[in-house]
């Protein structure tokens, strides 16, 4: 419900260069009929606007001051309404005053009723009592509006709080640049990429050690260099939490958020909790000598958890794919992971079954091989001896290996029931994974490479040639940015390319769909026919512009017909902002009213990432010439928000300064008093002649 307008602060009458939907709203004006009126909003005044709040508004836009006032204005139909007027002046990087922002709120509930023709010929009396009931029914509706809202004296209304912007408050104009905060970190920079390996490499060793510990029955604890080296990853992974809240990211409309407000509660709602769990010390609950062994067991299985820390990997896997040879070493490593899990599984078994005494597993055929037997020890009910743990994990990889990859070779075989379930399980899911990874390499190079390599082929091509022809930083940044927001979007996919595969009627139909918002947002396309609308779709191209692009250089032909379907722009002229735009807005010319293509006679930039859809003067002109009906429509209703062909006379307000200066410098001067011998004298009376 805020109501708002922007004005230009150095153009004489202070131009409206924007409005909102809501002071729109509020008016009844459209924006098209408000851009260019001054912003005192004297084309809302009436009879009854107060002449000395005019003179003090008036000020307060002379004096670039901060000023606030109740006023009296006049909607589009005449309908008056109280409004409290506030004015507030934007300056620059410069600390020049640029723009003023006035903002509006309706107090006409909380005013006297405005006399109409309803109360003349009314008594005193009448008029009195009438005035009473209308406050108090108007008091009435507004109090049931907040029912059971306490005040609290303590705490300023947020009415007050608008009314009394100072200057920190109030925001500053100035071209939005592809600058991150000095403690946010650009996700895609060198350090985050070396980062995201070191995590990987961690990932691993944890994937690694976690299942090895908790099988073996390995105390951490017990192994002064494992715990060192535990801890040290716990530390690792817990400032990777601590840059997570501090990295950028790419938003799903392309553009990179870096204010870290956005970035804390993006990550809050997704990977922190899993990443919590996954970096507790776990191995602090083992600390203590526990006098049941099963709960030290329990607390040891707790450590599993951290395998959650392959979610990190899962996350950035697109990340992790876009190197080749990385990608194959990636897939080997996960095969072997995969061996090791089940090699840990396996033993386990063995192990579970050698306590429950059944002596032809594959626990007592290794320790008869091995000629180092397993003895029961009587006293605490535990087998002790047999082979060493080296011997027994690398007999169980070997044993997973040759499975996975074949079908065994014997000498290690399944002999009871569990392993012989365990063992065809793991063959199954070996073959699966031994078939997508080796057999079909090309493949998966082929679906998962190919667009991150042509990512990376453009990316190292721009840097080369910012390389080569020594392009300033600035511009650099601005470039990259650009590619980084457009890839998010596009993910590499070309629609022109897409669209050309379609046959004709289908390729209408998605550029329809792609269109939508422009046709259902704008009335000029109400009572277009779908054929008609088919036909302009096939014509509408989509742009995306980072800050500072130019859409439209002053003098350049007015080619096409733009429509913001995000993103926010300035219309410049003279170097003076003269509109702004956002979305919703149409800009261009009325190339179905004019003969010949005009001249664009201001600058448009960019001032967000924006999404405009266009279309060629040639293009439209073809349908509206083949639509008759349609073009009637079209031409009654298309309402261009700022029509670049023609050209805003204006003054500056530092240029009347100026002339005022010089003009009370001249009368202060004294005439110059020459003597009839003068040679000036001489030259002006021969110039007469």
């Amino acid at each position: 419900d805020n109501s708002f307008l922007l004005a230009n602060a150095r153009i004489v009458d202070y131009p409206i260069v924007y409005c909102n939907d809501g002071f729109c709203k509020l008016s009844g004006y459209n924006r098209a009929e408000v851009m260019q009126k001054s912003s005192t909003c004297s084309f809302m005044y009436g009879d009854l606007t107060d002449d000395e709040t005019i003179a003090k508004l008036e000020d307060a836009f002379e004096s670039l001051e901060q000023e606030h006032v109740e006023i009296l204005l006049y909607k589009k139909n005449r309908t008056p309404l109280w409004l409290m007027l506030y004015v507030a002046p934007i300056k620059n990087e410069k600390d020049q005053v640029v723009l003023f922002l006035c903002t509006f709120k309706d107090i006409t509930a909380l005013k006297q009723p405005i006399d109409d023709e309803s109360g003349k010929g009314l008594s005193k009396f009448a008029r009195l009592a009438r005035s009473v009931t209308r406050n108090r029914s108007t008091l009435l509706q507004f109090s049931s509006n907040i029912p059971n809202t306490k005040f609290d004296n303590s705490k300023p209304s947020p009415i007050a709080t608008m009314m009394n912007l100072n200057a920190d408050v109030l925001p500053q104009y100035r071209l939005e640049a592809p600058k991150t905060p000095p403690h946010i970190i650009l996700h895609y920079c060198l350090f985050k990429t070396i980062w995201d390996w070191i995590i990987l490499i961690l990932t691993f060793y944890t994937a690694i050690m976690v299942p090895f510990n908790a099988a073996f029955k390995i105390k951490t604890m017990d192994q002064l260099p494992l715990l060192v080296i535990d801890s040290m990853v716990d530390v690792v992974f817990f400032v990777d939490i601590v840059l997570n809240f501090h990295t950028s990211f790419v938003g799903p409309s392309g553009e990179v958020i870096s204010d870290p407000k956005v970035i804390r509660m993006h990550y809050l709602k997704s990977w922190f909790v899993i990443d919590l769990l996954s970096c507790l010390p776990y191995d602090v609950f083992n600390a203590f000598q526990y006098v049941d062994d099963g709960i030290s067991t329990l607390f040891s299985a707790l450590k599993v958890v951290r395998l959650l820390r392959l979610g990190r990997v899962v996350r950035k896997l697109d990340h992790y794919l876009e190197y080749g040879a990385a990608m194959l070493i990636l897939l080997i490593l996960v095969f072997i992971l995969f061996a090791h899990w089940f090699a840990c599984i396996w033993y386990s078994i063995g192990s579970a079954e050698l306590r429950g005494h059944i002596y032809y597993g594959w626990l007592p055929h290794l320790a008869n091989t091995t000629e180092e037997p397993f003895i029961f020890n009587n006293v605490t009910n535990k087998f002790v001896g047999g082979p060493d743990i080296e011997m027994k994990y690398l007999t169980s990889l070997y044993f997973t290996l040759s499975s996975m990859t074949g079908v065994g070779f014997g000498n290690v075989a399944a002999n009871t029931k569990t392993e012989k379930l365990f063992s065809a399980f793991m063959m199954i899911v070996g073959s699966l994974l031994y078939a997508t990874i080796f057999s079909n390499v090309t493949t998966i190079f082929q679906q998962f490479y190919a667009s991150f390599a042509r990512y990376h082929d453009m990316l190292n091509s721009v840097r080369e040639f910012m390389k080569l022809h020594d392009v300033p930083k600035s511009l650099s940044e601005r470039v990259m940015d650009y590619i980084v927001s457009t890839w998010a979007i596009t993910k590499g996919i070309d629609a022109t390319k897409v669209l050309n595969f379609c046959p004709k009627d289908m390729k209408a139909d998605l550029c329809v769909h792609l269109n939508r918002k422009v046709f259902l947002e704008h009335p000029a396309f109400r009572l277009a026919s779908d054929g008609c609308l088919r036909a302009l779709a096939m014509h509408f191209n989509m742009t995306h512009s980072a800050p500072g692009d130019l859409i439209f250089h002053s003098g350049e032909s007015l080619d096409a017909l733009c429509f913001v379907v995000s993103g926010s722009l300035e219309v410049i002229q003279d170097e003076e902002v003269v509109a702004i735009l956002s979305k919703g807005d149409v800009f261009g010319d009325h190339f179905w009213k004019e003969t010949g293509i005009g001249q664009s006679m201001a600058n448009v930039r960019a001032l967000t990432y924006c999404d405009l859809h266009t279309i060629k003067r040639d293009q439209l002109l073809e349908v509206l010439d083949f639509y008759h009906a349609f073009a009637n429509s079209f031409s009654r209703n298309m309402i261009l928000t700022y029509n670049l062909r023609h050209r805003m006379i204006f003054r500056k307000v530092a240029d009347m300064k100026k002339e005022k200066e010089l003009a009370e410098r001249r009368k202060n001067d004294p005439p110059l008093d020459l003597s009839n011998d003068h040679p000036v004298r001489k030259l002006i009376s021969r110039f007469r002649k």
